[in-house]
């Protein structure tokens, strides 16, 4: 239940950094990016029934 939460958090963040606004076009994906990466280590340890 926590895992699928966490997951579903982590969606939503991962969604709201994608750069769209004129100004966040020159973050390039670094938000979007690090939000994946965690993701990733979420959904991992998810999979090995840790969290």
């Amino acid at each position: 239940m926590l895992g699928t939460i966490l997951i579903v958090v982590l969606l939503l963040a991962l969604i709201g950094a994608w750069p769209r606004w004129p100004h966040s076009r020159n973050w390039g994906y670094y938000p979007t990016g690090g939000l994946g990466i965690v993701l990733v280590i979420v959904l991992v340890l998810l999979l090995l029934g840790l969290i």
